[in-house]
């Protein structure tokens, strides 16, 4: 004969009574052996039913076995009886009594039902006293719901009365009856399930609308199917809305990072007329020079770690900045109008300066952290998350350009700097020291890339190899742009970083850029100045 024990006694009082359950002998059962036969067989198909109808019963003595069940600690016998086992001791699932394990083996689950235990153990702490564990349970439940778990649902729901909590029950309830044998249940769950706008909730909306091999529809009834499908075309459109925003951003950060290391080659390039292939190299520079900022601020400041990149900026413009005074004096100034040299021996400049830097630092990739503010992201949109450091760096950026615009339009170097540009000798007649201007604007272009490689470190690991990855991207955008226009520069980094990642989906990273680079070369075909010409009379034509 099976007792039951009164309604009051039969609800879960969480983990701790769950454990003393496991842990103490049974002293009445409701269970019966053809409820627990099926977990000591082989057929999988009758143990989820059988999970299935502990998980209803939730009972002490059904919840026992599920703990069991979750720990491996649920035994199985030749003759079909289930043991719970306890240290040394087992215990039989359905009379309570303590016997001998002999030759029982474990009841075996697959991850499915694994899945559908872990469900249930969850679903009991729905009814904890605790707002924060029943908070958890919710969380846990919601990624991976279980109709199964609907019972347990159905009772939290009923009695749960924070207005927060019981929204997500509410949610949690409708993905659990998506499957109920109500059709008004089924609509209900299903409008729940669409005003979610969760994206991942599309793959349980879609099945309803799919048909049968036989032709018919999943889901029978109209309405059902009608809510169902217009919830997968709102999720859609909010995943298409996502994405093309997602775009914009990967676009505009990309074009950040290339306008970063395009501004100061703009200037030099314009300036001078130099093509610099060791310009990559200061980005490295900059990289690197945070690298050591960050450093020191471990060993000698680390409560005021978190600020180390208000120091790592200044030090990262002065470190590439006297590099390229250095290679201006020592290199360039000898080399002026002799482009081909200029070119081979920047090459040259740039390989030395990578080996040193592998001497001075190793061949492998150094990291720099984060700070705390720049760590983790804004949700903007589901499915969408903006980083805080990529938007950082796209406030940088344009915070660099409106510096660098002041210092070329606001100052004496600047004026000094624009009228060399225009028109060289004619600067000259008038007093201008057009060497001394050439060795300011290179350094300040210089420090300019390093700059951009303070910002580069903040989103990827810092190696020697860095400015390799951006001196080709850069010449495009300040050629797309127009030689020696900032304005240009600024158009012509963002469109190709737009550019570039619209195409990626399509095509892959790799003839994403191959077809930047013809579009380019089809555009400077047709416009040979670049999108902003030089304004003024050169007094070399």
């Amino acid at each position: 004969m099976a007792f039951s024990f009164p309604k009051f006694a039969r609800r879960s009082i969480g983990g701790l009574a769950l454990a003393l359950i496991v842990s103490a002998p049974l002293t009445a059962f409701a269970l019966t052996p053809a409820d627990v036969a099926p977990l000591a067989g082989d057929d999988f198909d009758a143990k989820s039913a059988a999970i299935d109808k502990l998980i209803a019963n939730h009972d002490k003595e059904s919840l026992a076995v599920l703990k069991a069940l979750s720990e491996d600690s649920a035994l199985a016998t030749d003759s079909g009886a289930v043991l719970l086992q306890d240290g040394d001791t087992a215990h039989d699932a359905v009379t309570g009594k303590t016997v001998a394990a002999g030759d029982a083996q474990p009841v075996t689950l697959n991850n499915l039902l694994r899945s559908k235990v872990s469900g249930a153990l969850s679903g009991l702490q729905l009814d904890s006293p605790d707002a924060a564990t029943r908070d958890a349970a919710i969380t846990a439940l919601l990624q991976n719901p279980d109709p199964s778990i609907k019972p347990l649902v159905d009772a939290a729901r009923a009695k749960e009365t924070d207005p927060a909590l019981k929204k997500r029950l509410d949610t949690l309830w409708a993905m659990t009856a998506l499957h109920d044998a109500d059709p008004a249940k089924r609509l209900e769950a299903v409008q729940l399930v669409a005003a979610r706008h969760d994206l991942d909730m599309n793959e349980l909306l879609r099945p309803l609308v799919a048909k049968k091999p036989d032709g018919t529809f999943n889901e029978a009834d109209d309405r059902v199917r009608s809510a169902a499908q217009s919830g997968i075309d709102e999720l859609d459109s909010i995943q298409r809305r996502s994405q093309i925003a997602g775009t914009l951003f990967a676009g505009l950060s990309l074009g950040s990072v290339l306008l970063l290391a395009a501004l100061g080659l703009a200037i030099t390039y314009g300036l001078i007329g130099v093509i610099n292939m060791a310009h990559g190299e200061f980005l490295m520079i900059g990289a690197y020079a945070t690298y050591v900022v960050q450093n020191l601020f471990q060993r000698f400041a680390p409560g005021a770690f978190d600020w180390y990149p208000l120091l790592a900026v200044p030090a990262s413009f002065a470190a590439a900045g006297l590099v390229g005074i250095v290679l201006e004096r020592l290199v360039l100034k000898h080399l002026y109008g002799r482009p081909l040299e200029t070119l081979l021996t920047t090459f040259g400049v740039s390989l030395i300066l990578i080996q040193a830097t592998r001497m001075v630092f190793g061949a492998q990739n150094v990291q720099v952290i984060n700070p705390a503010w720049m760590s983790g992201g804004v949700t903007v949109l589901p499915n969408l998350i903006l980083p805080y450091n990529r938007l950082a760096i796209l406030a940088f950026s344009l915070i660099v350009v409106g510096i660098a615009w002041a210092v070329l339009t606001k100052t004496r170097l600047g004026l000094f700097v624009r009228a060399v540009t225009q028109n060289r000798r004619m600067a000259a007649c008038v007093g201008v020291k057009t060497a001394r201007v050439d060795s300011y604007a290179f350094a300040f272009g210089a420090g300019i890339a390093g700059l951009g490689g303070c910002a580069l470190s903040q989103i990827g690991n810092v190696g020697p190899d860095l400015g390799q990855s951006y001196i080709i991207d850069s010449f495009m955008a300040v050629v797309l742009g127009g030689v020696g226009q900032l304005a240009g520069t600024v158009i012509g980094g963002f469109g190709l970083g737009l550019i570039s990642k619209a195409i990626e989906p399509f095509w892959g990273a790799v003839l994403a850029k191959i077809a930047v680079l013809v579009l380019i070369v089809l555009f400077i075909q047709k416009r040979p100045q670049g999108m902003f010409a030089l304004k003024g009379r050169s007094a070399e034509a």
